[in-house]
């Protein structure tokens, strides 16, 4: 069973041959540059600066090499842009402030400002910078812009609309060399074709805008979501609209070479409980995500991702409902995620992506052993029956000690038998 095949069959609720691993293929189930440079160390791979082609999180490409050396059953497509409107795949060297030197974005410049970094939409430093980094950081923080107060008179729906657009053919034209390239590597295509996230918080500022207009400050979003339900379900049916039309276009001429589509990274929960109830979830969300994932079932083979960190147990059933497949990052530690339970109620009906060991505790301050032992432990519980592809609760940061994350790695490759 090769890697697609491998993770085609897990995500139809069935055992494959081993566990099925992802780390790279989405915006949230990535490895920071830090931690990827010191795996290839660790590997004996080519040493070269790292690509960085998420730098408001600083994820780094996990290439080929490194894929094959850790055993990585997907792959992921990723658009011409940043989240700060940068080219990605135009590359500059850059040194970080903790002193490794990255392939960066050369739309991405760093302005020194103090005990901070700055940078720009589209990397104009003429414009307000969209966001920063601390020097004794290692990823950015959104800076907001846009009004400070909204005059409801006055509110336009096109202003929170400006960043979703219909594809062009040059786009097109992108996202297939795009999709070909990743699905000749032989394992699952995981596409990030963009569009779909519905108040995604990380998104609301708009960083790669140059003059944001609208609901662009999140608190003001947040209440909005309350005293603004219907101008905000506008913005979500007209933007549903849009990603549709794209998504058509996309299907034509990539159709099966695809494997999961990521439509939404909005987080619904906190540590301990949710940005919003079951009742608001089913009202102001559910009909949107229903629209794009029966457009998904009903014209292609794809499975839908949905990001969501935090205590979600009381919003799974409405993710099932609303037609999700996969739920990303299983924030185990939060309140109510415990795994076995999730596998029990839920692991029939959709199919976790991540919850392999727990990056706030044991991961970032646990010894190499327990580790090893939570990863175990993880996979016995998730990896029943299939339904499960081995990931971390999110990204792997860059204060993970590198000894963990070999200990990960090498725990799943004695797991694997390989």
């Amino acid at each position: 069973m090769n890697s697609r095949e491998r993770v085609k069959t897990v995500l139809s609720h069935r055992n494959a041959d081993t566990i099925a691993v992802d780390f790279g293929s989405t915006a949230v189930s990535g490895m920071h540059c830090k931690v990827i440079e010191g795996l290839r160390k660790y590997y004996g791979l080519e040493q070269h600066p790292v690509f960085v082609h998420e730098p408001y999180q600083m994820l780094g490409i996990v290439e080929d090499d490194l894929a094959d050396a850790l055993g990585i059953d997907c792959t992921g497509a990723f658009g011409a842009t940043n989240m700060f409107g940068g080219t990605t795949p135009a590359w500059k060297e850059v040194r970080m402030p903790w002193g490794q030197v990255v392939m960066q974005s050369v739309n991405l410049p760093l302005v020194e400002k103090g005990d901070r970094y700055y940078t720009y939409p589209e990397g104009d430093t003429s414009l307000e910078p969209s966001a920063m980094l601390p020097k004794s950081g290692f990823f950015f923080d959104a800076i907001e812009r846009g009004p400070l107060e909204i005059d409801d008179d006055k509110l336009n729906i096109e202003d929170n609309l400006e960043e979703f657009s219909l594809l062009s053919d040059a786009g097109l034209a992108y996202w297939i060399k795009t999709v070909k390239e990743a699905a000749s590597k032989g394992r699952a295509v995981v596409a990030s074709f963009g569009g779909s996230g519905l108040g995604d918080i990380a998104l609301v500022p708009g960083m790669q805008l140059r003059e944001p207009k609208g609901i662009r400050r999140i608190p003001e979003w947040y209440m909005s979501t309350i005293i603004r339900t219907d101008f905000i379900k506008e913005i979500f049916r007209r933007q549903i609209d849009i990603a549709i039309q794209n998504l058509e276009k996309i299907n034509s001429a990539v159709g099966d070479l695809v494997d999961v589509i990521m439509i939404c990274g909005t987080d619904f929960g906190t540590q301990n409980s949710q940005f919003c109830s079951e009742e608001q979830f089913r009202d102001l969300y559910m009909p949107y995500y229903r629209k794009v994932n029966d457009w998904v079932h009903s014209n292609t083979g794809w499975k839908t991702f949905k990001h969501s960190c935090g205590a979600v147990r009381p919003l799974i059933n409405a993710f099932i409902e609303s037609g999700f497949d996969i739920l990303n990052p299983v924030q185990v530690a939060a309140t109510g995620m415990e795994p076995a339970a999730l596998k029990k109620d839920f692991g029939d009906k959709i199919s976790f992506w991540g919850g392999g060991v727990d990056t706030q505790g044991v991961f970032a301050n646990g010894t190499p052993q327990q580790v090893s032992d939570q990863v175990r432990k993880q996979c016995d519980i998730f990896g029943e029956n299939g339904g499960f592809v081995f990931n971390s609760v999110h990204n792997v940061q860059a204060n993970v000690p590198i000894e963990n994350v070999i200990s990960m790695f090498e725990t799943l490759k004695s797991i694997r038998n390989v």
